[in-house]
């Protein structure tokens, strides 16, 4: 054991000789490398930069945030493309794109954290009814007469008020800058007060000219945007939660007879 003892002061006494014979770096050299604290620290990465990474000057597109994204070593960029709002993700070395979301794990299984709408805002007078006025359950849609999705969801609602009538749709016409065609269309379909111009519209077929002057589609546009609506279909249940996009009809259904969001932020 104690030529053992001997052997190993040697070896460490030479591995320390070289080690200042030829500049190997020691331990506490190593603490000063690579980053600590915040990931800003070492990272950054602006809305210029983001911009040029993603060509959006090609795409007609507009940086709007830059942030730190919750899964580490991912930037989190905003990007507004006419109506439509993208979120993309870049790594921090700036070499790869991430497209899609992602969802914590203690979420899944759980439905989606959905923002309030105060329904008091949104008058029904001109509305196009699908469903009995008296139904108990009131459901409020933007609608784009030119809107694929839109056109999808509406065998739904239809499948949802033959089987359940105490509940009913209110559609909002809610043309879309992208959908040029879609104006002149939502003033007809409200002018007309017609469902079966909201249908024939959803299957391509030609409607009349608008029959009357009315301010129904720019004060639906007006307040879509006050209300945070950024496309369509937008479906807001009779207890305020904000839906975006197609719903098949029993998961519509089950959110209608599972009221939630008392305690979310009212959009106002």
């Amino acid at each position: 054991m104690k030529l053992y003892g001997i052997k190993l002061f040697f070896a460490l006494f030479i591995v320390s000789l070289l080690s200042l014979s030829f500049g190997i770096p020691n331990v506490s050299a190593f603490g000063k490398q690579g980053c600590s604290g915040e990931c800003t620290d070492c990272h950054t990465l602006t809305k210029k930069e983001a911009a040029g990474l993603l060509h959006t000057e090609k795409y007609r597109a507009v940086v709007k945030e830059v942030k730190l994204s919750s899964v580490k070593g991912l930037w989190e960029v905003h990007v507004e493309q006419g109506d439509k709002k993208l979120v993309l993700y870049i790594d921090f070395a700036k070499q790869n794109l991430v497209e899609g979301r992602f969802t914590p794990l203690e979420k899944i299984g759980k439905g989606p954290d959905l923002k309030i709408i105060d329904r008091s805002l949104i008058p029904l007078d001109r509305a196009i009814l699908f469903g009995s006025k008296t139904a108990k359950h009131k459901v409020i849609v933007f609608d784009d007469p030119d809107c694929t999705y839109c056109k999808k969801l509406h065998p739904e609602i239809k499948k949802i008020i033959k089987s359940r009538k105490d509940i009913a749709f209110y559609i909002k016409l809610y043309p879309l800058p992208s959908h040029p065609e879609a104006y002149g269309k939502a003033t007809a379909i409200v002018c007309a007060g017609s469902g079966s111009m909201l249908e024939d519209a959803f299957n391509g077929k030609t409607l009349p000219e608008p029959k009357c002057e009315t301010d129904e589609i720019d004060n639906n546009l007006k307040l879509g945007k006050k209300l945070g609506i950024g496309g369509t279909p937008a479906i807001i249940l009779p207890d305020g939660r904000l839906l975006p996009g197609y719903t098949p009809a029993r998961v519509l259904i089950d959110l209608i007879d599972t009221p939630e969001g008392s305690s979310k932020k009212s959009a106002k």
